[in-house]
């Protein structure tokens, strides 16, 4: 966070980025939990896609936009 000098393209860049990382968490720690699932109890865990990215980095840019 300390370069203030981004631009817009690279502002989305980071956002787009950071949805990413916390969508691939989520579908990492809901993995995990159905391994701990006694087998035949586990569910298939749904991955994110495109829309999710967005959707996600879009609230992070409004969070971010706020005064």
């Amino acid at each position: 966070m300390g370069d203030s000098n981004k631009n817009g393209y690279e502002i989305r860049e980071s956002l787009l980025g950071m949805a990413i990382g916390i969508l691939s968490e989520r579908v990492s720690n809901q993995r995990e939990n159905e391994y701990l699932k006694p087998e035949g109890t586990r569910q298939p865990i749904k991955g994110y896609d495109v829309d999710e990215v967005i959707e996600l980095a879009r609230k992070l840019d409004s969070f971010v936009s706020q005064n």
